[in-house]
């Protein structure tokens, strides 16, 4: 009796689940071109000209194909798992792999993003509800840590964006946020920072991008804005009358002074004029009285003559006149005498 011993023999074809388990599987999916071709913006993967977001935030697009020789585009991160751990970081140029034990886990994109907040309520200091919404920019710092940190970092930062801007608000009364949109923007910026810093991803900045208030909040805010115009206006025009009546009784006052200090200039000049001409006359009478004086020495009889006579007519000419003034005359006894 022949006993013949059956040796197995291995199938043709053996999948590749059972020999390396579900992640070898995955690494030889058919994956598309244009899937490799660049992340999104705080995603793990996808095509970057595609600008539709996921269905939801936590389905994972597909990732670039283990093919051993991989270019990893500028500006991108590719996050290694060998055999289900983490290996490495792929920087951009050309990446080598092994097939079967290597693994594209994450890809994640260094570029700064802009993500869009969407609208939501808050409530400020002086119970005013608001509806507002922004633009948050972000960027990628640590590829690690923004794939083992967090499982969806876009998700995450949104949602702490919401609820930090929720917090700042409720701080605020409605006069300051629609004054302190910087300061605002600000401090959400910080807050932001200090939680996603074990994400691996940093907020540049955060801008509000529109401010909803109810519509009686609105029209109080517009009636309240025409009675502080209008009051201006009032105040504006008071200012002016006060102002012009001011200058008005200024002009007259200083119109006043001048008249009166050219008067007070006339009347000095007139004075010094009229003091002038009575100290030239009475020079002058002295003078001629000198004159005469002096004549009457030297002509002695002659000279005593000639003022005899003048005496005498001037003393003709003053009884003439006396007479033709008054109607009774009134003659001296001694009419010849003319000392």
């Amino acid at each position: 009796m022949r006993h013949t011993s059956k040796i197995p023999v291995a199938p043709s074809c053996i999948p590749l689940q059972r020999l390396f388990g579900p992640a070898a599987q995955r690494s030889f999916t058919t994956t598309p071109l244009s899937a490799a071709q660049g992340p999104s913006l705080l995603g793990s993967s996808g095509n970057p000209n595609d600008a539709s977001p996921p269905s939801t935030y936590f389905q994972r697009p597909s990732l670039p194909a283990n093919t051993i020789i991989r270019f990893v585009p500028q500006q991108t991160a590719w996050v290694v798992e060998r055999m289900g751990k983490y290996h490495k970081i792929l920087q951009p140029g050309l990446a080598i792999l092994i097939p079967f034990l290597d693994r594209i886990a994450y890809v994640k994109s260094l570029k700064e993003a802009a993500m869009e907040i969407p609208s939501q309520s808050a409530i400020t200091a002086d119970n005013v509800t608001l509806e507002l919404d922004g633009v948050l920019y972000t960027r990628v710092f640590d590829a690690y840590k923004a794939s083992y940190g967090v499982e969806d970092a876009e998700y995450a930062i949104s949602q702490l964006a919401q609820t930090t801007m929720r917090s700042e608000i409720g701080r605020l009364t409605l006069d300051h946020v629609l004054r302190e949109r910087a300061a605002l923007n600000t401090n959400i910026t910080e807050a932001i920072n200090e939680a996603a810093r074990d994400w691996g991803v940093v907020c540049l900045r955060y801008e509000i991008r529109d401010i909803h208030a109810p519509d009686g909040v609105v029209a109080a805010m517009h009636r309240q804005v025409t009675a502080e115009r209008s009051k201006r206006a009032e105040i504006l025009d008071s200012e002016g009358q006060r102002q012009s009546a001011i200058n008005i009784a200024e002009g007259r006052k200083q119109s006043v002074i001048l008249a009166s200090e050219a008067l007070k200039s006339e009347q000095i000049n007139i004075a010094s004029g009229d003091a002038e001409a009575i100290l030239v006359r009475a020079q002058a009478t002295a003078r001629g009285i000198d004159a005469v004086a002096q004549s009457m020495r030297d002509g002695q009889e002659s000279a005593r003559g000639a003022v005899s006579l003048s005496v005498a007519e001037k003393y003709v000419e003053a009884f003439g006149n006396l007479a033709k003034q008054g109607t009774a005359v009134v003659v001296p006894g001694n009419v010849g005498d003319m000392s």
